[in-house]
């Protein structure tokens, strides 16, 4: 599916290696064929090894790192745990990647101000294990949530089921420490709550993939566990109902803390993935949960199936917590699941408007048909955030050229109805190529302007978000 990415590769030189080698020793410095092949790829498959892998501890370690390679020409690629979708830590033009495995530190959980300082490194799981223990909330959830990093969270400024009602991980970061291009550390943000002093550099900074600086360290806001939740289950025969359904749930002020949806090829595949007893000639199946306090949820919850079954659904309450984990669990079975009804997943994460689901939702339905090609939709409906899956051989030509005008269309589809073509996976190398269609030529000139006073020679994540 993927074009062939034409670029330049920069080898690292002897002198290079041997000063990493000096600042972290010959163990923390990759160079043998087998480990570059390991960091060579993340989710896309993609495989480009870098020319090696540096694995720092501190900070200081990682400012090092990026001053040599800075002043010797040599292209850096920061590293979470590769499970990216987009190609965004892949080394395109060589030289050093740093992977952050071993700055894996919760510095500090500050209950008092609801804070908590980590290192990139940190998996978001063990933070949000952590911070529950002492009844505190780290709210965001990628579907990678047990391997992905905070780091790589806050280069993709990354969402999942719960940022419906919480926001994604912008909403997170209160501090961030970037090493720049020079080798300095600028620290932006505040541990306040209210900070309105000076440009937001450090909104700008998440989400930027990676190419703008090397974070290492971050002070994420925490905020009280909520005491209870519910999980409805509602089974619909017509798609484009669920998208109504949405649309009335907020209407009737209900504000759920997740609002999931899959379609029948996606049930099918995870019913045969994990046996969860789903049904499996359902046309749809949403997953609605409300949090908060337990009497209220009681209420919102009789309220939301009240409005799936007006909408024609089959509807459920799960009765205990296991029995709505089981729910979780299959929609977190979802993109394994998928990945095995064929050789190559070409997985897009555009997003809609909400009011548009109801007319959306068939339309980009009828965009697998119109291809033949079989096409699995699942996602994060509540914010309007579908996962547009299309599974392909990869071997056929004509397949691939189909496959490649379906997603332009898919993106099409998004941008006409005022949508993104990406909400929570990147831009990377994979979508580099359409961000024109998002972007004014002036937009796209301010990106890259922005980029330079960051990167002027291009050697932080080069090749990503088209901005070179």
């Amino acid at each position: 599916m993927f074009k062939a990415i034409q670029t330049e590769r920069i080898p690292v030189p002897d002198n290079v290696k041997k000063e990493l080698k000096r600042i972290l020793g010959d163990g923390r410095v990759l160079d043998d064929e087998v480990d570059k092949m390991l960091y060579s790829y993340d989710a896309t498959r993609i495989k480009m090894p870098p020319d090696v892998v540096v694995l720092p501890q501190t900070e200081e370690e990682v400012q090092k790192i990026v001053k040599i390679c800075y002043e010797e020409g040599i292209p850096i690629t920061p590293r979470g745990a590769g499970s990216g979708y987009t190609g965004g830590s892949i080394p395109v033009k060589g030289g050093v990647l740093i992977s952050f495995e071993m700055m894996d530190k919760i510095l500090e959980i500050d209950e008092d101000n609801a804070i908590a300082r980590v290192q990139p490194g940190v998996i978001t799981y063990r933070l949000q294990q952590a911070v529950e223990k002492k009844g505190l909330f780290y709210p965001p959830d990628p579907a990678s949530y047990k391997f992905c990093t905070i780091g790589g969270n806050i280069a993709e400024n990354a969402g999942g089921p719960r940022c419906v009602k919480y926001g994604v991980t912008r909403e997170y970061i209160m501090e961030l420490n970037t090493v720049i291009h020079t080798g300095d550390i600028i620290h932006t943000g505040r541990p306040t709550l209210k900070d309105v002093a000076g440009y937001d550099l450090t909104r700008l900074l998440i989400g930027s993939e990676g190419t703008l600086g090397i974070f290492t360290e971050a002070t994420l806001k925490l905020i009280p566990k909520p005491k209870a939740k519910k999980t409805v289950k509602a089974i619909y025969m017509d798609i484009a109902s669920v998208g109504q359904t949405v649309k009335d749930i907020f209407k009737a002020g209900i504000s759920p803390s997740a609002l999931e949806f899959m379609d029948k090829l996606a049930i099918n595949a995870v019913e045969d993935f994990g046996h969860y007893g789903l049904p499996r000639d359902a046309e749809v199946i949403l997953l609605v949960e409300v949090d908060g306090n337990p009497k209220a949820i009681e209420d919102e919850i009789l309220e939301v199936a009240r409005i799936c079954e007006k909408n024609g659904a089959k509807v459920e309450i799960a009765k205990t917590n296991q029995e709505a984990e089981k729910l979780w669990e299959a929609r977190r079975a979802l993109s394994p699941a998928v990945a095995k009804l064929n050789r190559t997943k070409i997985n897009e994460d555009i997003v809609f408007p909400r009011s548009y689901l109801p007319e959306a939702l068939p339309r980009l339905r009828e965009i697998g048909k119109k291809y033949n090609l079989k096409m699995v939709n699942f996602g994060h409906i509540g914010d309007g955030n579908v996962h547009a899956n299309f599974m392909i051989n990869g071997l056929d030509p004509d397949e691939v050229a189909r496959a490649e005008k379906a997603v332009e269309e898919v993106f099409e589809l998004a941008l006409g109805y005022g949508g993104s073509i990406t909400g929570e996976h990147g831009v990377g190398i994979t979508k580099a190529p359409f961000m024109r269609k998002q972007f004014s030529p002036v937009e796209m000139d301010i990106m890259r302007k922005i980029k330079r006073v960051f990167d002027p020679k291009d050697l932080i994540n080069p090749g990503k978000m088209d901005l070179d």
